[in-house]
C-alpha cells in the first residue's frame, strides 16, 4: 500500500472486491502518479480514500475535477506496471476501497501486488475471450488452481484452466468492455494478486501451532475435501 502525505489520514488494511468501477488515465508525475478519467470516474471521493489502480492500492492526495494524485514508493514501482504504463498515459482499471456495508461481488483483494504476469495468448470464443497468463515468476503457479480466484489489473477473474506454465480464464462481455482488458496484448505485462485466502492458508499449514498437527487427516477431519 503507498502511504500519502504526513496530513493525510486513512486506515490502513483497505481492501477491494475487485470489481472495476471506472477506468483512467495515468502519468508520471515527480514520486507521484496522476489519474484522470472521463465520464462518471469514480465519486464520492476524498482526500485520504484508497484507490485500487490497476489493482495496485494508492492513497489519494489530491482531489482533481476529473481524478485525483497520489503519493507513489520506488518499490511499488519497481514491483508492478505502473511506472511503465503511466510513460504512455495507458488506461488503468479503478475501483474504490470496500465500505463495510458494500456486496463482496468478486473476492477479497489486498491491493498489494504479488508479482507481474505476461499475457500468452488471447482468443475470443462465442461471446467471450480466453485469456492465457503465465507467472514471471514460476513460484507462484502453486497459487493457482481451477476455479479459483485471481486478481489481474485489479480485476476480479476466475481460472478456468491450466496449461503448461501457464493458466487462463473466460472473460465475459461485461468484464472486457468495461475494464482495460479490451486494450490488452500478447506480450503485456500485467499486474497479479493470488487469492489472500490461499496465502492464509499455505502460511498456516507451513506453521501449525505446537498442539494441532494440521496434515491431510486434520483437514478432512474438519470438514474438507479432498
Amino acid at each position: 500500500m503507498i502511504m500519502a502525505r504526513s496530513q493525510i489520514t486513512h486506515t490502513p488494511n483497505k481492501m477491494f472486491t475487485g470489481l472495476v468501477q471506472a477506468i483512467g488515465q495515468l502519468y508520471p508525475l515527480s514520486g507521484a502518479l496522476r489519474v484522470q478519467w472521463q465520464g462518471h470516474g469514480l465519486t464520492p471521493l476524498k482526500r485520504g480514500d484508497s484507490v485500487a489502480v490497476d489493482g495496485v492500492c494508492l492513497t489519494v492526495r489530491e482531489l482533481l475535477s476529473d481524478g485525483f494524485e497520489a503519493d507513489v514508493s520506488a518499490e511499488t514501482l519497481a514491483r508492478s506496471t505502473l511506472a511503465q504504463r503511466s510513460k504512455s498515459a495507458a488506461w488503468v482499471n479503478l475501483e474504490p476501497a470496500l465500505a463495510l456495508s458494500d456486496r463482496l461481488g468478486g473476492h477479497l483483494v489486498s491491493g498489494h501486488v504479488d508479482g507481474l504476469g505476461v499475457v500468452r495468448a488471447i482468443e475470443q470464443e462465442g461471446n467471450s475471450w480466453r485469456l492465457e497468463l503465465a507467472w514471471q515468476d514460476s513460484a507462484f503457479d502453486r497459487y493457482i488452481c481451477e476455479k479459483g480466484s485471481i486478481a489481474v489489473n485489479g480485476i476480479s477473474l476466475t481460472v478456468a484452466g491450466t496449461v503448461a506454465n501457464a493458466f487462463w480464464m473466460a472473460v465475459i462481455p461485461v468484464s472486457w468492455e468495461q475494464t482495460t482488458l479490451k486494450f490488452l496484448k500478447v506480450g503485456d505485462l500485467v499486474n497479479l494478486e493470488a487469492d489472500l485466502l490461499a496465502k492464509y492458508v499455505e502460511k498456516l499449514l507451513r506453521s501449525p501451532r505446537a498442539d494441532v498437527n494440521i496434515d491431510k487427516h486434520w483437514l478432512l477431519e474438519n470438514g474438507w475435501t479432498a
